[in-house]
């Protein structure tokens, strides 16, 4: 499920984000002036985390996939 695995991690970053940025001092007018590029990055930094994901769970795969093939299937 890498859409749910997206989701979950923009979601976790977002959050934090938003509680770090909502109890610091920083009071504008307007807050979106620092939630737009704060949400922006956490788009950025979710993407690349769930990257990093999908590619360590290809090698897993890759893997288990090459020890099945030098064994042999129900050796």
């Amino acid at each position: 499920f890498p859409a749910a695995r997206r989701v979950l991690i923009y979601m976790v970053l977002s959050y934090v984000a938003l509680v770090i940025v909502n109890n610091s001092t920083i009071e504008y007018e307007n807050m979106w002036i620092i939630y737009t590029p704060m949400f922006i990055g956490v788009y950025v930094i979710s993407r690349w985390i769930d990257s990093h994901l999908a590619t360590q769970g290809k090698k897993t795969e890759n893997e288990a996939q090459n020890a099945i093939d030098q064994k042999g299937f129900g050796d």
